[in-house]
């Protein structure tokens, strides 16, 4: 698209040029600031500098085009780069998980996790029956303490509530 409208341009320009030679060409005084001439074609000068002008804008856009191309090419990959790190890593992960499994299940198949099983139930009953005894060492104590039963019900009269008695 850039390319057709400097084309495009540069056609009006030579066309403009062409109908407007003998202007263009018309001898004139110029100045320059530090330097004077008394006579310089200013038309075909301008002209000169407006198609330097837009080849120099021209090639200016196309390369800062093909910069951003290369900002965007680099990005690119560095982001499939990132995607192949994440995805390797992502699979050292479901390999851990797999083999993890893989551990658990074969211990379900072996039993380990039975005896593992076991011992976890025969804690629970042991913590079970230490709360028994200890509500029932509170009880005997609050009735005592109440007044609902006679002193000669708890034995000593003193009651202990951990669980060695």
């Amino acid at each position: 698209m850039r390319t057709i409208v400097l084309i495009a341009g540069l056609i009006l320009l030579l066309i403009f040029a062409i109908l407007n030679f003998n202007s263009l060409t018309a001898l004139q005084p110029m100045n320059l600031g530090f330097i004077q001439y008394v006579t310089a074609p200013i038309g075909l000068i301008m002209l000169i500098v407006a198609v330097f002008a837009a080849l120099l804008f021209y090639f200016w856009a196309g390369i800062s085009s093909l910069r951003a191309q290369a900002d965007t090419a680099k990005l690119l990959r560095d982001m499939e780069a990132l995607r192949v790190n994440l995805d390797s890593q992502e699979g050292t992960r479901f390999a851990q998980l797999q083999s993890h499994l893989d551990t658990r299940l074969n211990a379900l198949g072996s039993g380990e996790t039975a005896a593992d099983l076991r011992a976890i139930h025969a804690r629970i009953d042991e913590v079970q029956r230490d709360l028994n005894l200890q509500l029932a060492q509170l009880d005997d104590y609050l009735k005592a303490k109440l007044g609902d039963t006679l002193p000669g019900e708890t034995g000593s009269g003193k009651v202990q509530l951990d669980k060695k008695v």
